[in-house]
């Protein structure tokens, strides 16, 4: 620097904080909406040239995190017990993305987590920080009161992007007639390792995600969520199909919520396990450790089903022939939205109908495989828009602080 020259300040990084992530959530599904949004906020400052930070803030846990970097800050906080800590640290960020789990933006999980939900957005409105509602399943609200909550923090967001049509058509029920960003699944972005080539004339691979909150009847024990058969005894028809398949199909049991201490109500490897014990040569995939390597394993299958829907995702996104098994709304949401068809509902669907449908898109993989790489550059399309407006916001946002 010559003599009197002033020198200019590099400019701060972009804080950009993340709400209702995880990156040691015992559901790798969750773990993929944050790995993926990770890589988003990653992909846009390198295009747009940016100097960014990444903040996540969630609770506390045992499990290693699925994501990090020199640009990474993991804060482990419990902000329920301590929301004046958790304001003071999203006053330290310049955005927030707030992602809900996916799917926790609305009642039917409870006053307890739509309490939490709320307690966060209001601190980072109060803040004064922009609240960007990622990508997610919104709704539905079955008390008026708790919609009229929700609504106000939508009202109040600087950015609002659903992943389906269903939940964009719930935030227009509420009245609300502001600008809605109809994304897809960020999921869709997470990175993986394409599988090796196979060998010609191998045995057919086929993908199970075994459920261990459907087995367990859900957190209540009691078929929470309403399904229409016994999904173990469903699941067991299924392997039993495909053991006994005359194209002498490989069995894979692929668990996609893996509790750190297993056997807890949610865990599918422990259910994988003991499924596995009455068909002897049905293979467990491993226990994973991040979402990246369960979409790895994935990508090596010729045909999926499942009812974790990131399992499904994970499939669709890596090319493998998908029949996802919901359970809830946000299955026919997000797959209805792309146009992929083939989705058994288990709330309303018979076991027996079920079970044609799946060995149906089974014996029509290659046509499946089709649709699906379409529908998935449909996917990555409606992304692309909310990864527009975010990137936007960061550029005002970064310009804001020079």
């Amino acid at each position: 620097m010559r003599p009197g020259q002033e020198s200019t300040p590099s400019p701060m990084p972009l804080t950009i904080g993340l709400l209702f992530h995880s990156s040691k959530n015992d559901n790798l599904g969750v773990g993929a909406l944050t790995v993926s949004d990770v890589e988003i906020v990653r992909n846009l400052a390198v295009s747009r040239g940016l100097d960014v930070h990444v903040l996540v803030l969630e609770g506390p846990g045992p499990r290693p995190p699925c994501v990090g970097g020199t640009d990474v800050t993991i804060l482990s906080q419990r902000p329920m017990r301590h929301p004046l800590q958790a304001f003071r640290t999203l006053r330290r960020c310049d955005i927030v993305l707030d992602i809900g789990g996916g799917d926790s933006f609305s009642d039917i999980y409870g006053w307890k987590r739509f309490a939490k939900m709320h307690v966060l957005k209001y601190l980072t409105h109060l803040s004064g920080k922009p609240l960007v509602l990622a990508p997610q399943t919104i709704g539905p609200f079955r008390s008026r009161l708790r919609q009229a909550i929700a609504a106000r923090s939508i009202r109040w967001s600087a950015i609002v992007a659903t992943r389906d049509g269903m939940s964009t058509a719930a935030v227009r029920t509420m009245g609300i007639t502001m600008d809605i960003i109809e994304a897809s699944d960020v999921a869709l972005r997470l990175p993986f390792d394409a599988p090796h080539p196979r060998t010609p004339g191998g045995p057919v691979r086929v993908g199970l995600n075994i459920s261990g909150l459907l087995v367990n009847g859900g957190y209540t024990r009691t078929n929470m969520f309403g399904l229409k058969m016994d999904y173990g005894g469903l699941m067991r028809r299924v392997i039993e199909g495909f053991v006994q398949h005359p194209d002498g199909c490989e069995v894979h049991l692929v668990p996609h919520v893996i509790s750190w201490q297993q056997g807890g109500i949610e865990d599918d490897y422990q259910a994988c396990l003991d499924l596995a014990a009455a068909f002897p040569g049905v293979r467990v995939a491993p226990a994973f450790a991040t979402p990246s390597e369960a979409k790895s394993y994935i990508a090596g299958l010729d045909f999926f089903a499942g009812a974790r829907m990131h399992a499904c995702i994970a499939a669709f996104s890596a090319g493998v022939p998908v029949v996802p098994m919901a359970y809830s709304r946000k299955f026919a949401g997000l797959f209805g939205s792309l146009c992929y068809a083939h989705t058994v509902d288990c709330t309303s669907d018979s076991g027996e109908a079920i079970l044609e449908r799946i060995f149906d898109a089974y014996g029509k993989r290659a046509a499946l495989a089709l649709e699906a790489a379409a529908a998935l550059r449909k996917g990555l399309e409606k992304l692309a828009r909310y990864e527009a407006a975010l990137g936007d916001l960061m550029e005002r946002t970064a310009a804001s602080k020079r």
